[in-house]
C-alpha cells in the first residue's frame, strides 16, 4: 500500500495543484485562480526566471500571463507527479508555437517542446507557495535565438544562493530517525548521492541514469570531442546542498544547489575562476530498497549566465 492509500489528503493536494495548472489558458482560469491561490501565495521563482529578469525594464512587449501572448496554442503535457506533506512536484512538457514576443525573442514562428518543473506548497486545500524551472537553455536553442541583448549591455546572471545542507548531513539527519520507514531510506539513499562519497551498494545492478542534470551541456561537449571535461572535474571546491526532499512510492524528488569554482575546462570552455550556484533537481526511482533510475534537470541557462556565456549551447 503506498502512502497515498494511507493519506488522502495527498491526492487532494495533487487534484489541487493538477486543477491549476489544467486550467491555465481556459475560460475557468480566474475562477481557479480565486479559488486555489491563497491570498499570501508566493511565486519564489517563474518558470522563465532567466529570460523575465533579462528583459526587465527594456519596455519589451509583455508575453502575456503564461506566456500565452507570446505562445498562443500552449499545451503542457504532464509526465510526473509527486506529493508529500504540504508539498506536490509536477514534471510536465511545454509544447507551442512561437507566433508572439518573447522577452525581446521576436516571433519566429516554431515550435518548441521544452521541460518545466514545479514544486508547489499546499496548505488547507489552498497553494501558499510555487517554484517553477524551465529549460530556458533548450528553449532558446530550439528557437534559434540568442539571449536578447540589453540595453546596458549587461548579463543578468542570477545571485549565488545560500541554501540547503550536504548530502552527508541530511543522510546522517534522516538515518536517525526510528523506526526508518522504506520511504525515509529512500530518502537517505537520495541524499547520500548527493553527497562527496555515494556508495555502489546503494544502486540496483542494472542502475542507469536517464538524463544528466546539464544534459546539453554535456551533449555539446561530447559532440566537441570533449566530454571528459565535465561540471564534476571542472569545478573546485563542489559541494552539493539539499533544500527539499519528498518520497512516495518508489519514488523521491530532490532539489539541490551545486555550488563551486569554475577551476578547469568545462566542455572546451576554459577556467573563468568565477564562483557559480545553481539549482538542480533529480527524480529517483526505487526497486527493491536500491536506486534503479534517475532523471536530472539542471538550470543549464543560469550556470551559462554565471559564467559569462549565456550563448554558448547556440555556438
Amino acid at each position: 500500500m503506498s502512502n497515498t492509500d494511507k493519506n488522502p489528503e495527498l491526492e487532494r493536494n495533487k487534484a489541487v495543484a493538477l486543477r491549476f495548472k489544467k486550467s491555465q489558458g481556459t475560460k475557468d482560469m480566474p475562477q481557479v485562480e480565486k479559488e486555489v491561490l491563497a491570498p499570501n501565495y508566493h511565486r519564489i521563482r517563474g518558470g522563465n526566471f532567466h529570460l523575465a529578469s533579462n528583459a526587465r525594464g527594456e519596455g519589451w512587449p509583455e508575453p502575456g500571463m503564461y506566456l500565452r501572448t507570446a505562445f498562443p496554442d500552449r499545451a503542457d503535457i504532464i509526465e510526473r507527479v509527486v506529493a508529500e506533506g504540504d508539498t506536490v512536484g509536477l514534471l510536465f512538457r511545454l509544447t507551442a508555437t512561437h507566433t508572439g514576443n518573447l522577452f525581446g525573442i521576436p516571433p519566429t514562428g516554431r515550435k518548441v517542446d521544452v521541460y518545466e518543473i514545479a514544486l508547489l506548497r499546499i496548505v488547507n486545500g489552498q497553494m501558499v507557495e510555487g517554484w517553477f524551472m524551465m529549460d530556458e537553455a533548450e528553449l532558446l536553442r530550439q528557437l534559434g535565438a540568442r539571449m536578447p541583448v540589453r540595453k546596458d549591455r549587461r548579463i543578468t546572471a542570477p545571485p549565488i544562493p545560500d541554501a540547503g545542507e550536504s548530502g552527508e548531513a541530511l543522510a546522517q539527519r534522516l538515518s536517525a530517525k526510528t523506526p526508518l520507514s522504506e520511504l525515509d531510506r529512500h530518502k537517505v539513499i537520495a541524499a547520500r548521492s548527493r553527497s562527496a562519497t555515494p556508495s555502489a551498494a546503494d544502486r540496483s545492478p542494472d542502475y542507469r541514469r536517464e538524463r544528466e542534470a546539464f544534459q546539453h551541456l554535456h551533449d555539446y561537449g561530447v559532440a566537441r570531442g570533449v566530454g571528459g571535461e565535465t561540471l564534476r572535474s571542472a569545478l573546485s571546491n563542489r559541494q552539493d546542498r539539499i533544500d527539499r526532499l519528498v518520497a512516495e512510492g518508489e519514488q523521491s524528488w530532490m532539489r539541490s544547489y551545486v555550488y563551486g569554482t569554475h577551476a578547469a575546462n568545462l566542455y572546451g570552455l576554459p577556467a573563468t575562476g568565477k564562483r557559480v550556484g545553481v539549482p538542480a533537481v533529480e527524480i529517483a526511482r526505487f526497486a527493491g530498497g536500491k536506486l534503479k533510475e534517475s532523471w536530472c534537470f539542471g538550470d543549464e541557462l543560469g550556470l551559462l549566465l554565471q559564467l559569462g556565456v549565456p550563448n554558448l549551447l547556440l555556438g
